[in-house]
């Protein structure tokens, strides 16, 4: 579906537009234990890079639209607004307010719907269909896929060879994306992580086929998936060794780790990477964890985390 050459042409868009994210280490976590902070990535989350990808490759000043819970929308909406685009983005009533307030600032028009009664795909598509609006999917799409998995191939480059790479997984981009390059750059095994509340991954993954679960009700509101992407299934279930659960509880540990000791502000699907480590789900000689995102409002971080 994609190959190691998409992410690096993908690299090659990015480059000098996406912020090259450091890489981090904490004693507590190990010495073997490399961080990558997308929490620090333009827009506050890896998603950036796939909508980026993505709208760089349309012609100029083509209008969008995408369906999105929040960091797909405010990547989406950022960089159509640095590539002379309209954006329109499908929102859950219930979206963070700091995701939707962030959405409208980068210039988008917002549209919200009911996600536990109505299907985000269906209505996307027809909203693009009568506005005349190119698609941009969170996940379900080659140059996305690839986009994302820049954060990956920083993190090889710079951290050096690494035996294990923890990704969050919701719809799969991210996890394509990584697990493609990876592979090619020597990582040994590529472990997903998800909340347990939302565990269609997992579910999918014992069954050997896509499984569909009820919309989760979980703190990592950008994990929220019912099913893992048509696309991204076929990538991911071929390259990808495990799928791991952490519960809210752990990951709100996870998010205090990360303050308290990274001084990172990290969101809940952004932290359940650091979850799966610092509850022993991940063991090997040097291991790199990307850390998805950071778009969490002060107000509920800290409700969150007291």
């Amino acid at each position: 579906m994609i190959s190691g050459e998409d992410v690096r042409a993908a690299a090659r868009v990015l480059d000098g537009v996406a912020h090259r994210t450091p890489v981090m280490r904490s004693r507590t976590l190990g010495e073997n234990v490399v961080l990558k902070p997308e929490c620090l990535q333009r827009a506050g989350a890896f998603k950036f890079r796939g909508a980026y990808n993505k709208i760089a490759s349309l012609p100029r000043g083509t209008d969008v639209l995408a369906y999105s819970s929040g960091n797909h929308a405010q990547a989406v909406a950022l960089a159509a607004s640095l590539l002379g685009s309209q954006a329109t983005i499908l929102m859950p009533e219930d979206a963070p307010r700091s995701k939707l307030e962030a959405t409208l600032g980068y210039g988008a028009e917002v549209v919200t719907y009911d996600r536990y009664a109505e299907d985000r795909e269906p209505l996307g598509e027809a909203l693009a269909r009568e506005r005349g609006l190119e698609l941009v999917r969170p996940y379900d799409d080659p140059l996305v896929m690839a986009g994302q998995g820049t954060a990956a191939l920083e993190l090889l480059e710079d951290a050096g060879s690494l035996e294990v790479l923890v990704v969050p997984v919701g719809g799969g981009g991210l996890i394509s994306g990584c697990a493609t390059i990876g592979r090619e750059l020597g990582v040994r095994c590529v472990i997903g992580v998800e909340p347990s509340a939302g565990d269609d991954w997992a579910r999918s993954f014992a069954a050997g086929e896509r499984v569909r679960i009820e919309v989760p009700r979980t703190i990592a509101d950008g994990l929220q998936t019912t099913e893992p992407g048509t696309l991204t299934w076929e990538v991911a279930s071929s390259l990808v060794d495990e799928i791991v659960t952490v519960t809210d509880e752990q990951i709100v540990a996870a998010m205090r780790f990360a303050f308290e000791r990274l001084k990172l502000v990290v969101e809940p699907s952004g932290a359940v990477g650091i979850a799966a480590v610092l509850g022993g789900l991940v063991t090997a000689d040097s291991v790199g964890v990307i850390v998805s995102g950071g778009n969490v409002g002060a107000d509920r971080f800290a409700e969150l985390v007291q």
